[in-house]
C-alpha cells in the first residue's frame, strides 16, 4: 500500500475589517492561496473568532467601529497572542511607527494589492516558521558582549540574565546584523535580510525597529551596539560568536 505523503495543515489567518466588500476579496484571495481565512468586522466578531480557531495571523484594519484596531493590537501584543499585519488609509509615518510600537508585525497602507498583502502574510510565516524550529536559516546562537542569542527559540538575554522583550520585526533585524556582524549594511539590504526576497517594503518602519532595537540593547549595556553611518546605513560594531 502506497501510503499518501503528509501534508502540513494550512494556516489559519483572520481578517478584520469592517469594509465588507474588501474584507471578502481579501478573505477569497487568501484562500485560493492555501491559507484558512476567517473573517471578522470588529473587536467582537474576532474575539470570538480568535476563541473558536487557532489563529496563527490576524489582518488588522485601524479604522474598526467600537474598539479600534490600535487598540487590538496593543491587547493582542499584550497577551501573546497571535502575529499582527496592519492595515490602514492612514498610512502617513507617524501612524506606521505607532502601529509598529503597539506589536505589530507589518504595517500596509490603503489601498494595497492582494498580491502584496500575501507577500507580506508570507513573509511573517517564514519568520514564525524559523522561531519554531521548522527550517532554521542560522546557527542556533550567538554571544556578544555578554548577550545570549537563542535563534530557534527567539529569545535575547541580557548579561545579567534577564530576557529583553523583542517584537518578530526586532528580532529580525537582531539575526540580520547577527549575521553580519562589523560590516555596513544599507537600510535596503537589512530589508532584503530581514523580510525575504518577497517583501515590497521601502520605507522608514526599518529605522524605527532599528531605534527600538538600539534602546533596549543600550539598556543592558554601556557604548553603542549598532551604529549609524551617515549615508550609507547601519553596523553591528561589535564582536560575535557562535557557541
Amino acid at each position: 500500500m502506497t501510503l499518501a505523503p503528509s501534508v502540513l495543515p494550512a494556516r489559519h489567518i483572520l481578517v478584520v475589517d469592517d469594509d465588507t466588500e474588501l474584507r471578502a476579496q481579501i478573505v477569497t484571495y487568501l484562500t485560493e492561496h492555501g491559507f484558512q481565512v476567517h473573517a471578522a468586522a470588529d473587536a467582537k466578531a474576532m474575539d470570538m473568532a480568535l476563541s473558536a480557531a487557532p489563529i496563527d495571523l490576524v489582518v488588522l484594519d485601524v479604522m474598526l467601529p467600537g474598539e479600534d484596531g490600535l487598540s487590538i493590537c496593543r491587547r493582542l501584543s499584550a497577551d501573546g497572542g497571535p502575529a499582527i499585519i496592519m492595515v490602514s488609509a492612514m498610512g502617513e509615518e507617524i501612524d506606521r511607527v505607532l502601529g509598529l510600537e503597539l506589536g505589530a508585525d507589518d504595517y500596509l497602507a490603503k489601498p494595497c494589492s492582494p498580491r502584496e498583502l500575501l507577500a507580506r502574510v508570507r513573509a511573517v510565516f517564514r519568520r514564525l516558521e524559523e522561531a519554531r524550529g521548522g527550517a532554521p536559516k542560522r546557527g542556533k546562537g550567538y554571544q556578544f558582549q555578554g548577550f545570549m542569542v537563542d535563534v530557534l527559540r527567539r529569545q535575547l538575554r541580557a548579561p545579567n540574565g534577564t530576557t529583553i522583550l523583542l517584537t518578530s520585526g526586532e528580532f529580525s533585524l537582531l539575526s540580520a546584523f547577527l549575521d553580519h556582524p562589523q560590516r555596513i549594511l544599507s537600510r535596503d539590504q537589512l530589508l532584503d535580510i530581514a523580510r525575504g526576497n518577497e517583501s515590497d517594503v521601502f520605507d522608514r518602519a526599518v529605522d524605527v525597529q532599528i531605534s527600538r532595537l538600539r534602546r533596549k540593547l543600550h539598556a543592558c549595556s554601556e557604548g553603542e551596539i549598532i551604529k549609524t553611518v551617515r549615508g550609507a546605513g547601519y553596523m553591528f560594531d561589535v564582536a560575535v560568536t557562535r557557541p
